[in-house]
Protein backbone atom coordinates (compact mmCIF):
# COMPACT_ATOMS: atom_id res chain seq x y z
CA UNK A 1 0.00 0.00 0.00
CA UNK A 2 0.88 3.79 -0.52
CA UNK A 3 2.55 4.22 2.76
CA UNK A 4 1.49 8.25 2.72
CA UNK A 5 -1.89 7.02 3.43
CA UNK A 6 -0.92 6.52 6.38
CA UNK A 7 -0.76 9.93 6.86
CA UNK A 8 -4.48 10.59 6.50
CA UNK A 9 -6.08 11.87 9.54
CA UNK A 10 -9.87 10.75 10.25
CA UNK A 11 -12.04 12.67 8.53
CA UNK A 12 -13.90 15.66 10.36
CA UNK A 13 -17.33 13.57 10.49
CA UNK A 14 -15.40 10.39 11.68
CA UNK A 15 -14.11 12.56 14.80
CA UNK A 16 -18.06 13.73 15.08
CA UNK A 17 -19.15 10.30 15.47
CA UNK A 18 -16.91 9.09 17.38
CA UNK A 19 -17.61 11.93 20.00
CA UNK A 20 -21.27 11.10 20.01
CA UNK A 21 -20.88 7.32 20.57
CA UNK A 22 -23.21 6.05 23.04
CA UNK A 23 -24.75 8.91 23.34
CA UNK A 24 -28.93 8.69 23.40
CA UNK A 25 -30.14 12.74 22.93
CA UNK A 26 -33.71 13.28 24.18
CA UNK A 27 -36.34 11.35 22.14
CA UNK A 28 -38.97 14.26 22.38
CA UNK A 29 -36.77 16.15 20.43
CA UNK A 30 -36.17 15.79 16.81
CA UNK A 31 -32.54 15.63 15.12
CA UNK A 32 -31.37 18.80 13.75
CA UNK A 33 -27.68 18.62 11.76
CA UNK A 34 -26.12 21.94 11.50
CA UNK A 35 -22.52 19.92 11.39
CA UNK A 36 -22.40 18.82 7.15
CA UNK A 37 -22.25 21.47 4.33
CA UNK A 38 -25.02 19.79 2.23
CA UNK A 39 -27.35 21.96 0.81
CA UNK A 40 -31.36 21.27 2.05
CA UNK A 41 -33.48 23.78 -0.63
CA UNK A 42 -35.12 22.34 -3.35
CA UNK A 43 -32.40 21.49 -5.87
CA UNK A 44 -33.76 23.48 -9.36
CA UNK A 45 -36.78 21.89 -11.21
CA UNK A 46 -35.50 22.86 -14.63
CA UNK A 47 -31.98 21.05 -14.04
CA UNK A 48 -33.90 17.75 -12.49
CA UNK A 49 -36.30 17.83 -16.01
CA UNK A 50 -32.99 18.31 -18.58
CA UNK A 51 -31.03 15.49 -16.51
CA UNK A 52 -34.12 13.26 -17.46
CA UNK A 53 -34.72 14.10 -20.73
CA UNK A 54 -31.23 13.46 -21.30
CA UNK A 55 -31.10 9.77 -19.39
CA UNK A 56 -30.72 8.24 -23.14
CA UNK A 57 -26.95 9.00 -23.29
CA UNK A 58 -26.53 6.29 -20.76
CA UNK A 59 -25.34 3.63 -23.59
CA UNK A 60 -22.27 6.71 -24.65
CA UNK A 61 -19.10 7.50 -23.12
CA UNK A 62 -18.53 10.74 -22.40
CA UNK A 63 -15.08 12.42 -23.07
CA UNK A 64 -13.02 14.14 -20.41
CA UNK A 65 -12.66 17.84 -21.49
CA UNK A 66 -16.35 17.93 -21.67
CA UNK A 67 -19.14 18.99 -24.41
CA UNK A 68 -18.08 22.19 -26.39
CA UNK A 69 -21.38 23.55 -25.33
CA UNK A 70 -20.86 22.71 -21.65
CA UNK A 71 -17.40 24.72 -21.63
CA UNK A 72 -18.59 27.53 -23.24
CA UNK A 73 -21.37 27.86 -20.93
CA UNK A 74 -19.30 27.74 -18.21
CA UNK A 75 -16.85 30.16 -19.95
CA UNK A 76 -19.36 32.33 -20.46
CA UNK A 77 -20.61 32.25 -16.78
CA UNK A 78 -17.10 32.76 -14.95
CA UNK A 79 -16.61 35.79 -17.63
CA UNK A 80 -20.45 37.53 -16.76
CA UNK A 81 -19.89 37.12 -12.67
CA UNK A 82 -16.17 37.98 -12.60
CA UNK A 83 -16.47 41.05 -15.10
CA UNK A 84 -13.29 39.24 -17.31
CA UNK A 85 -12.56 40.52 -20.28
CA UNK A 86 -15.04 38.72 -23.47
CA UNK A 87 -12.90 36.13 -25.05
CA UNK A 88 -10.54 36.04 -22.65
CA UNK A 89 -11.28 32.85 -20.62
CA UNK A 90 -11.90 30.34 -23.51
CA UNK A 91 -13.96 27.47 -23.57
CA UNK A 92 -11.33 25.45 -25.45
CA UNK A 93 -7.81 26.09 -23.35
CA UNK A 94 -9.36 27.95 -19.88
CA UNK A 95 -11.77 25.36 -18.90
CA UNK A 96 -12.42 22.43 -17.64
CA UNK A 97 -15.55 20.40 -16.38
CA UNK A 98 -14.87 18.45 -13.34
CA UNK A 99 -17.00 16.03 -10.99
CA UNK A 100 -17.36 18.69 -8.10
CA UNK A 101 -14.68 20.71 -6.51
CA UNK A 102 -13.78 17.95 -4.31
CA UNK A 103 -12.55 15.95 -6.50
CA UNK A 104 -10.90 18.23 -8.74
CA UNK A 105 -9.25 19.96 -6.02
CA UNK A 106 -7.50 16.37 -4.54
CA UNK A 107 -6.48 14.85 -8.53
CA UNK A 108 -5.03 18.82 -8.90
CA UNK A 109 -2.60 18.57 -6.37
CA UNK A 110 -1.36 15.32 -7.89
CA UNK A 111 -0.78 16.69 -11.43
CA UNK A 112 0.84 19.96 -10.02
CA UNK A 113 2.78 18.82 -7.40
CA UNK A 114 7.03 18.29 -7.98
CA UNK A 115 8.07 15.66 -5.54
CA UNK A 116 11.70 15.97 -6.52
CA UNK A 117 11.70 19.41 -5.19
CA UNK A 118 10.90 19.44 -1.37
CA UNK A 119 7.56 20.65 -1.87
CA UNK A 120 5.58 22.72 0.36
CA UNK A 121 1.51 23.11 -0.35
CA UNK A 122 0.29 26.28 1.59
CA UNK A 123 -2.98 25.09 3.08
CA UNK A 124 -5.38 27.74 5.46
CA UNK A 125 -6.10 26.42 9.09
CA UNK A 126 -8.83 25.85 9.79
CA UNK A 127 -9.17 24.08 6.10
CA UNK A 128 -10.99 21.74 3.99
CA UNK A 129 -9.49 18.22 5.07
CA UNK A 130 -9.00 17.48 1.08
CA UNK A 131 -6.63 20.40 0.88
CA UNK A 132 -4.12 18.49 3.51
CA UNK A 133 -5.23 14.62 1.85
CA UNK A 134 -4.38 15.81 -1.17
CA UNK A 135 -0.93 17.14 -0.48
CA UNK A 136 0.45 14.44 1.57
CA UNK A 137 -0.55 12.18 -1.05
CA UNK A 138 1.05 14.13 -3.74
CA UNK A 139 4.56 13.52 -1.43
CA UNK A 140 4.68 17.06 -0.86
CA UNK A 141 4.49 18.33 2.94
CA UNK A 142 1.31 20.39 4.21
CA UNK A 143 2.34 24.46 5.67
CA UNK A 144 -0.89 25.68 7.69
CA UNK A 145 -1.63 29.48 7.58
CA UNK A 146 -3.82 30.29 11.11
CA UNK A 147 -6.84 32.09 10.06
CA UNK A 148 -7.16 33.67 13.49
CA UNK A 149 -9.83 36.70 14.58
CA UNK A 150 -7.12 39.07 15.14
CA UNK A 151 -6.64 39.05 11.34
CA UNK A 152 -10.26 38.63 10.44
CA UNK A 153 -9.96 35.19 9.99
CA UNK A 154 -7.95 35.41 7.22
CA UNK A 155 -3.92 33.92 6.92
CA UNK A 156 -1.27 36.92 7.58
CA UNK A 157 1.09 36.24 4.51
CA UNK A 158 3.25 39.02 5.16
CA UNK A 159 4.05 36.54 8.42
CA UNK A 160 5.22 33.74 5.89
CA UNK A 161 8.95 33.37 6.12
CA UNK A 162 10.88 33.48 2.33
CA UNK A 163 12.24 30.30 2.81
CA UNK A 164 8.99 29.12 2.53
CA UNK A 165 7.80 30.79 -0.43
CA UNK A 166 10.94 29.24 -1.65
CA UNK A 167 9.70 26.28 -1.30
CA UNK A 168 5.85 26.67 -1.96
CA UNK A 169 4.68 25.27 -5.00
CA UNK A 170 1.04 25.37 -4.57
CA UNK A 171 -0.85 27.85 -2.68
CA UNK A 172 -4.81 27.01 -1.56
CA UNK A 173 -6.69 30.05 -0.58
CA UNK A 174 -10.62 29.47 0.35
CA UNK A 175 -12.77 32.78 -0.22
CA UNK A 176 -15.60 32.90 1.22
CA UNK A 177 -13.70 30.53 3.56
CA UNK A 178 -14.66 27.36 5.02
CA UNK A 179 -15.46 27.43 7.79
CA UNK A 180 -15.08 30.92 8.91
CA UNK A 181 -17.28 32.49 5.74
CA UNK A 182 -14.02 35.13 5.35
CA UNK A 183 -13.99 36.90 2.01
CA UNK A 184 -9.84 37.78 0.70
CA UNK A 185 -10.19 41.12 -0.51
CA UNK A 186 -9.01 42.55 -3.91
CA UNK A 187 -5.55 43.75 -2.33
CA UNK A 188 -4.59 40.69 -1.05
CA UNK A 189 -5.35 38.72 -3.82
CA UNK A 190 -3.14 40.69 -5.85
CA UNK A 191 -0.61 40.56 -3.66
CA UNK A 192 -0.82 36.82 -3.86
CA UNK A 193 -0.45 36.80 -7.52
CA UNK A 194 2.96 39.18 -7.06
CA UNK A 195 4.31 36.17 -4.78
CA UNK A 196 3.63 33.32 -7.12
CA UNK A 197 5.37 35.48 -9.68
CA UNK A 198 8.15 36.11 -7.58
CA UNK A 199 8.58 32.35 -6.54
CA UNK A 200 7.08 30.46 -9.32
CA UNK A 201 4.16 28.78 -7.80
CA UNK A 202 0.53 28.10 -8.62
CA UNK A 203 -2.57 29.59 -6.44
CA UNK A 204 -5.33 26.93 -6.13
CA UNK A 205 -8.55 29.00 -5.19
CA UNK A 206 -11.63 27.18 -4.61
CA UNK A 207 -14.79 29.64 -4.68
CA UNK A 208 -17.59 27.09 -4.30
CA UNK A 209 -19.20 29.54 -2.07
CA UNK A 210 -18.85 32.16 -3.66
CA UNK A 211 -22.65 32.85 -4.73
CA UNK A 212 -23.75 32.94 -1.55
CA UNK A 213 -23.30 36.31 -0.22
CA UNK A 214 -25.59 39.16 1.90
CA UNK A 215 -25.19 42.11 -0.57
CA UNK A 216 -26.53 41.79 -4.29
CA UNK A 217 -24.45 44.85 -5.16
CA UNK A 218 -21.55 43.50 -3.46
CA UNK A 219 -20.38 40.07 -4.62
CA UNK A 220 -17.31 38.55 -3.65
CA UNK A 221 -14.24 38.89 -5.77
CA UNK A 222 -12.76 35.84 -7.85
CA UNK A 223 -9.05 35.26 -8.41
CA UNK A 224 -9.41 35.37 -12.03
CA UNK A 225 -11.49 38.95 -11.42
CA UNK A 226 -8.18 40.10 -9.90
CA UNK A 227 -5.91 39.22 -13.06
CA UNK A 228 -8.17 40.52 -15.30
CA UNK A 229 -8.05 43.80 -13.45
CA UNK A 230 -4.55 43.69 -13.45
CA UNK A 231 -4.34 43.05 -17.37
CA UNK A 232 -3.36 39.54 -16.56
CA UNK A 233 -5.66 37.84 -18.82
CA UNK A 234 -3.46 35.02 -19.69
CA UNK A 235 -4.27 34.00 -15.95
CA UNK A 236 -0.39 32.67 -15.44
CA UNK A 237 -0.09 30.69 -12.08
CA UNK A 238 -3.92 31.26 -11.21
CA UNK A 239 -6.88 28.67 -11.13
CA UNK A 240 -9.82 28.61 -9.58
CA UNK A 241 -12.53 26.35 -8.86
CA UNK A 242 -16.55 26.00 -8.57
CA UNK A 243 -19.56 24.07 -8.26
CA UNK A 244 -22.98 24.04 -8.63
CA UNK A 245 -23.21 22.52 -5.04
CA UNK A 246 -24.05 25.41 -3.01
CA UNK A 247 -24.60 27.81 -6.14
CA UNK A 248 -27.52 25.64 -7.60
CA UNK A 249 -28.05 23.24 -4.36
CA UNK A 250 -27.23 20.57 -6.39
CA UNK A 251 -24.73 18.69 -4.56
CA UNK A 252 -25.61 15.15 -5.95
CA UNK A 253 -25.03 16.18 -9.21
CA UNK A 254 -21.04 16.26 -9.20
CA UNK A 255 -20.79 19.03 -11.58
CA UNK A 256 -18.60 21.96 -11.53
CA UNK A 257 -15.53 23.39 -13.25
CA UNK A 258 -11.80 24.63 -13.42
CA UNK A 259 -10.75 27.71 -14.85
CA UNK A 260 -7.34 29.52 -15.26
CA UNK A 261 -4.31 29.16 -16.44
CA UNK A 262 -4.35 26.96 -19.90
CA UNK A 263 -0.46 26.11 -19.59
CA UNK A 264 -1.69 24.37 -16.05
CA UNK A 265 -4.68 22.98 -17.60
CA UNK A 266 -3.80 21.57 -20.65
CA UNK A 267 -1.56 19.11 -18.43
CA UNK A 268 -4.23 19.01 -16.00
CA UNK A 269 -6.26 17.28 -18.94
CA UNK A 270 -3.64 15.01 -19.71
CA UNK A 271 -3.46 13.69 -16.07
CA UNK A 272 -7.56 13.38 -16.13
CA UNK A 273 -7.48 11.40 -19.45
CA UNK A 274 -5.83 9.11 -17.44
CA UNK A 275 -7.81 9.77 -13.77
CA UNK A 276 -11.21 8.66 -15.22
CA UNK A 277 -13.34 11.14 -14.17
CA UNK A 278 -15.41 12.25 -17.47
CA UNK A 279 -18.61 14.01 -16.44
CA UNK A 280 -21.89 11.40 -18.01
CA UNK A 281 -23.50 13.48 -20.79
CA UNK A 282 -27.20 13.51 -19.30
CA UNK A 283 -24.94 15.20 -16.33
CA UNK A 284 -23.42 17.93 -18.59
CA UNK A 285 -26.46 18.59 -20.17
CA UNK A 286 -28.07 19.26 -16.58
CA UNK A 287 -25.26 21.60 -16.00
CA UNK A 288 -25.49 23.71 -18.90
CA UNK A 289 -29.10 24.42 -18.05
CA UNK A 290 -27.90 25.54 -14.21
CA UNK A 291 -24.87 27.79 -15.63
CA UNK A 292 -26.89 30.00 -17.87
CA UNK A 293 -29.95 30.70 -15.19
CA UNK A 294 -29.42 33.42 -12.53
CA UNK A 295 -32.78 33.31 -11.14
CA UNK A 296 -32.61 30.65 -8.93
CA UNK A 297 -29.11 31.38 -7.58
CA UNK A 298 -30.88 34.73 -6.30
CA UNK A 299 -33.43 32.60 -4.52
CA UNK A 300 -31.43 30.98 -2.91
CA UNK A 301 -29.50 33.61 -1.34
CA UNK A 302 -32.84 34.92 -0.13
CA UNK A 303 -33.20 31.75 1.64
CA UNK A 304 -29.91 32.65 3.33
CA UNK A 305 -30.00 35.59 4.40
CA UNK A 306 -33.92 35.37 5.76
CA UNK A 307 -32.02 32.84 8.19
CA UNK A 308 -29.14 34.23 8.83
CA UNK A 309 -31.62 37.60 9.55
CA UNK A 310 -33.60 34.91 12.13
CA UNK A 311 -31.04 32.92 13.43
CA UNK A 312 -27.84 36.08 14.61
CA UNK A 313 -30.77 37.36 16.87
CA UNK A 314 -31.42 34.73 18.75
CA UNK A 315 -27.51 33.65 19.49
CA UNK A 316 -26.07 36.73 20.15
CA UNK A 317 -27.15 37.41 23.75
CA UNK A 318 -25.27 33.85 24.77
CA UNK A 319 -22.39 33.43 21.86
CA UNK A 320 -19.76 35.53 20.36
CA UNK A 321 -20.93 35.26 16.82
CA UNK A 322 -21.34 37.38 13.98
CA UNK A 323 -22.75 37.21 10.33
CA UNK A 324 -20.10 35.64 8.17
CA UNK A 325 -18.76 38.18 4.76
CA UNK A 326 -20.37 34.87 2.84
CA UNK A 327 -21.08 31.54 2.64
CA UNK A 328 -23.38 29.73 5.07
CA UNK A 329 -21.28 28.80 7.72
CA UNK A 330 -21.69 30.62 11.10
CA UNK A 331 -18.11 30.25 13.55
CA UNK A 332 -18.64 31.01 16.57
CA UNK A 333 -16.79 31.40 19.82
CA UNK A 334 -18.25 28.45 22.10
CA UNK A 335 -18.26 28.96 26.03
CA UNK A 336 -16.67 25.63 26.98
CA UNK A 337 -14.14 23.66 24.78
CA UNK A 338 -15.71 22.87 21.77
CA UNK A 339 -16.11 19.20 21.48
CA UNK A 340 -17.42 19.39 24.76
CA UNK A 341 -19.49 21.80 23.86
CA UNK A 342 -20.74 19.69 20.83
CA UNK A 343 -20.82 16.44 22.63
CA UNK A 344 -23.28 18.45 25.20
CA UNK A 345 -25.41 19.82 22.84
CA UNK A 346 -26.28 16.58 21.20
CA UNK A 347 -26.69 15.06 24.10
CA UNK A 348 -29.44 17.46 25.83
CA UNK A 349 -31.02 19.40 22.48
CA UNK A 350 -30.46 16.75 20.07
CA UNK A 351 -28.42 19.14 17.60
CA UNK A 352 -25.05 18.47 15.90
CA UNK A 353 -22.89 21.02 15.57
CA UNK A 354 -18.97 20.67 14.45
CA UNK A 355 -16.25 21.14 17.11
CA UNK A 356 -13.77 23.63 15.16
CA UNK A 357 -10.76 21.61 16.60
CA UNK A 358 -12.00 18.80 13.73
CA UNK A 359 -11.04 21.38 11.00
CA UNK A 360 -8.10 22.48 12.19
CA UNK A 361 -4.03 21.40 13.10
CA UNK A 362 -2.38 22.40 15.97
CA UNK A 363 0.95 23.96 15.26
CA UNK A 364 3.86 25.32 17.55
CA UNK A 365 1.10 25.03 20.19
CA UNK A 366 -1.41 27.47 18.17
CA UNK A 367 -4.51 25.42 17.69
CA UNK A 368 -6.85 27.74 15.23
CA UNK A 369 -9.84 25.54 15.32
CA UNK A 370 -9.59 25.18 19.40
CA UNK A 371 -12.76 27.14 21.31
CA UNK A 372 -14.74 27.11 17.78
CA UNK A 373 -17.88 25.60 16.22
CA UNK A 374 -18.87 25.11 12.46
CA UNK A 375 -23.18 25.42 12.17
CA UNK A 376 -23.96 25.43 8.54
CA UNK A 377 -27.64 26.63 8.16
CA UNK A 378 -28.14 24.64 5.15
CA UNK A 379 -31.84 22.94 7.14
CA UNK A 380 -34.57 24.81 6.31
CA UNK A 381 -35.92 27.91 7.86
CA UNK A 382 -38.26 26.79 10.34
CA UNK A 383 -35.13 24.06 12.27
CA UNK A 384 -32.45 26.98 11.93
CA UNK A 385 -34.48 28.81 14.62
CA UNK A 386 -35.26 25.59 16.49
CA UNK A 387 -31.94 24.83 16.52
CA UNK A 388 -30.52 28.71 17.54
CA UNK A 389 -33.56 28.81 20.24
CA UNK A 390 -32.09 25.03 21.63
CA UNK A 391 -29.06 26.05 21.10
CA UNK A 392 -29.38 29.28 23.76
CA UNK A 393 -31.26 27.33 26.05
CA UNK A 394 -28.35 24.99 26.58
CA UNK A 395 -25.74 27.68 27.02
CA UNK A 396 -28.44 29.65 29.89
CA UNK A 397 -28.92 26.43 31.54
CA UNK A 398 -24.93 25.88 31.73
Amino acid sequence: MNPDLKQLQPYPFEKLARLKQGITPPAHLSHIALSIGEPKHAAPDFVAQALINELHHLSTYPSTAGLPQLRQAMAAWATRRFQLTPGTLTADQHILPVGGTREALFSFVQAVIDRNRSPLVLVPNPFYQIYEGAALLAGAEPYFLACDPGNRYLPDFEAVPEEIWQRCQLLFICSPGNPTGAVIPRETLTRLIELADRYDFVIASDECYSEIYPDEQNPPPGLLQVCAELGREDYARCVVFHSLSKRSNLPGLRSGFVAGDARILGQFLKYRTYHGCALPIQVQIASIAAWEDETHVMENRNLYRAKFEAVLPILKPVLEVSAPDAGFYLWPRTPMADDLFARELFATQNVTVLPGQFLSREVKGHHPGNGHCRLALVAPLEECIEAAERIRSFIKER
